[in-house]
């Protein structure tokens, strides 16, 4: 049989008419080089990179934010300069930091949110930080399938992202991804932190306006926070609001109004006030945004807003001095020789904690 005919597979009849119309084609045996290549991964360059954020395509968008949030050397140049060429086209947005106790419905009231603000033309990105687990270092990154209405709109971008061993509720990257998103020509920025606790509290050093979201029949309300969170907030917002928990939300609202008055406001010029809210319900969502306008238009005005910002720049500058200077230190190759003697000694008494790090030191300055 010619094997560049066509034929009959072996289960057709063999006086089969017509109603068995399937034939066979033998394929072509090609044996060149070619064919044998391996195609590789396709890398965009930088100019890619950057032209695919400025025109907001969200895949390039969400590349570059991996990219970014990389922690191999070798993407660390090259993201810098991606960002570098984005940073003329950043800084236009509001930037919010929301965060709360665990159940308070911090995802519920972002959805709602953010819903409230694509429905009066805003661009909306929003950031949400899952909890790394300290055995595996894994995070379940489950926020964007709990705001399902919003991630449909095209004028939504969400980015779940781990918090790996960063403390402060954001991640080791927030400030690159929030400079990203701006220059996609997102305006709104809203940032969703692990939750509340002692250590969560870094995000108000790279937002303009500070949200925290509480629940009230949760125990003792003004004992359920720590206090240097509730000083650093700009609003208070008691979510839940609805149905029989309605009263107990009231009497939250007075009972955290009197302890305010005790307190410095974060903001000069700016009182901080207690909200309701029921995002399921979709009640006071509007109410809170004309909070943040009122705020952004006071703190522009008076000349906070921006001094604000050049602050967070330093913040920036100093944590990724701080961050570089630890990578060098470890990545140094005396430093890796050296390092697992010194821990050997210390765990056997050997050496104390000081020492141990004046040893590592010394030999740090004269490696360098």
């Amino acid at each position: 049989m010619n094997e560049n005919k066509s034929y009959k597979p072996d289960w057709v009849p063999e006086n089969a008419g017509k109603e068995f119309a399937i034939r066979i084609k033998k394929g072509i045996n090609d044996t060149s080089t070619a064919s044998n290549k391996t195609i590789g991964k396709y890398e965009p360059t930088i100019d890619e990179y950057v032209n695919g954020v400025l025109n907001n395509q969200k895949t390039l968008l969400a590349k570059t934010i991996t990219l970014i949030e990389s922690n191999s050397e070798k993407h660390f140049k090259f993201a810098n300069e991606i960002i570098q060429k984005l940073l003329p086209k950043a800084g236009n947005s509001i930037r919010v930091g929301i965060t709360g106790v665990p159940g308070a419905g911090k995802s519920t009231f972002i959805e709602a949110l953010g819903l409230h603000l694509i429905s009066k033309g805003h661009k909306v990105a929003v950031l949400t930080v899952d909890p790394s687990s300290s055995i595996t270092k894994g995070s379940i990154l489950g926020d964007k399938t709990r705001m399902d209405n919003l991630s449909r709109e095209p004028n939504c971008f969400i980015r779940p992202s781990p918090s790996g061993t960063t403390l402060g509720g954001v991640t080791r990257k927030s400030r690159e991804t929030i400079t990203v998103c701006e220059a996609a020509g997102y305006d709104v920025i809203l940032i969703e932190t692990v939750g509340v606790g002692q250590n969560e509290i870094t995000v108000r050093s790279m937002v303009d306006f500070f949200l925290l979201i509480m629940i009230s029949g949760a125990g003792d309300e003004l004992q359920g926070i720590k206090r240097g969170v509730i000083e650093l907030a700009d609003a208070l917002l008691i979510n839940k609001a609805d149905g029989d928990n309605k009263q107990k939300a009231e009497m939250a609202k007075s009972e955290y109004s009197n302890a305010l008055h005790y307190l410095k406001p974060n903001t000069e010029g700016w009182v901080t006030s207690v909200n309701l809210c029921s995002a399921i319900n979709n009640e006071g969502v509007e109410e809170i945004w004309t909070e943040i306008k009122k705020f952004t238009e006071i703190t522009k005005h008076s000349g906070i807003f921006y001094n604000r910002r050049k602050n967070q720049a330093k913040e920036w500058f100093n944590s990724l001095i701080e961050e570089r200077l630890k990578s060098e230190f470890f990545n140094n190759h005396e430093i890796k020789l050296l390092l697992p003697k010194i821990e050997h000694e210390l765990l056997n008494n050997n050496i104390s904690v000081i020492d141990s790090v004046e040893k590592l030191f010394d030999k740090y300055s004269k490696s360098s």
